[in-house]
């Protein structure tokens, strides 16, 4: 196991940031931490990566119970690079933005040399070699950023909103050099993101957090409910004032809810399907997600609704088409 956490916080003053109970990361695989803003994804970033501790509870890396002191950690982050969403380059060239944590770290020359020009080929820059770094472009300063971090040999890389700031293009390239270096160095690789499709399309594993909570859904969904209970005694839910939800619940009152995309069913034309819980809404969004297809629809609050490419029902899907979803119980989680 790459990382373990038991009963992490994270406070500030009175306000809880972060509770986890219990997380697991695997060695080599990608993960990506979804979550509305404030959910806790950028400080379980920083935690993960040694940059900030916990308010409680026990970190255990490689198997190893992380040691808060000093020299322990600076032996950790050794091991750990973060590239942040506005990476910062210095005012020199990119070969020396590249080479100076190598420097520090007492790397002989030959060895710097190799390691830049390494590092530079994966990421697609060799020609950028004698550039200076202050005057790329968003998408390239990104790249540079990847390489800087590649060139200390880290086992895992941390990325926060690694596309955010860079135009399509530079997305692209950027998540394939993602993908080669997990697969060509067996990096694990931890990146936080608001776009469920880049998360499905470049993780193995989705991390879902809100108000500091893990939650069940993997890409998104995540609303404001209120359960009220109906004179049959069924909890029926209202989700941001808008859609009606039958759930399995035993409280009422204010909730969150979280509606999982991969377990909500698109019924075909005349489908008698079950009644209950069955919403009519307009697709707004049909995206090819490699091996999934993304389906956004408009049912009064957007709703994301993942099919396998085995599923037919997404051949006859187009834009601004009425269709019918069911949401079963096992796709609802009330917290």
């Amino acid at each position: 196991m790459l990382f373990q956490v038991n009963a992490l916080t994270k406070t500030y003053g009175n306000r809880t940031v972060l509770d986890l109970p219990s997380l697991g990361l695997e060695k080599g695989l990608i993960y990506s931490l979804q979550g509305p803003n404030g959910s806790g994804k950028t400080t379980l970033l920083d935690i993960l990566s040694f940059l900030a501790l916990p308010t409680s509870g026990e970190i255990l890396y490689e198997d190893r119970k992380v040691d808060p002191g000093r020299n322990s950690l600076t032996a950790l982050r050794r091991e750990v690079v973060m590239v942040p969403q506005n990476p910062i380059l210095f005012t020199t060239t990119v070969y020396r933005n590249i080479e100076l944590g190598l420097k520090i770290r007492g790397v002989s020359k030959a060895e710097r040399e190799r390691a830049v020009h390494e590092c530079l080929d994966l990421v697609g820059m060799r020609d950028f070699l004698n550039a200076p770094a202050h005057k790329l472009s968003g998408g390239e300063t990104q790249r540079i950023a990847i390489a800087r971090a590649l060139a200390c040999s880290p086992k895992v890389i941390f990325f926060d909103e690694p596309t955010s700031n860079v135009d399509g293009t530079s997305q692209k390239a950027i998540e394939r050099i993602m993908k080669d270096i997990n697969a060509r160095k067996n990096i694990s690789l931890v990146f936080t993101t608001h776009d469920p499709g880049q998360a499905s399309r470049l993780s193995h594993r989705v991390i879902t957090l809100f108000d500091g909570r893990l939650v069940n859904s993997a890409f998104g969904n995540i609303f404001k409910g209120y359960i009220s209970t109906e004179e049959n005694g069924e909890k029926l839910c209202l989700l941001e004032d808008r859609v009606h939800l039958v759930v399995e619940a035993h409280r009422s009152g204010e909730v969150k809810v979280s509606l999982d995309p991969t377990k909500i069913k698109v019924l075909g034309q005349g489908d008698p399907g079950p009644l209950q819980n069955r919403m009519k809404g307009i697709v707004v969004r049909l995206t090819d997600e490699g091996s999934q297809i993304l389906l956004t629809l408009d049912v009064g609050i957007p709703l994301n609704v993942f099919l396998s490419k085995d599923d037919p029902s997404h051949q006859s899907l187009t834009l601004r088409q009425e269709v019918q979803v069911h949401c079963p119980p096992e796709a609802i989680q009330v917290f």
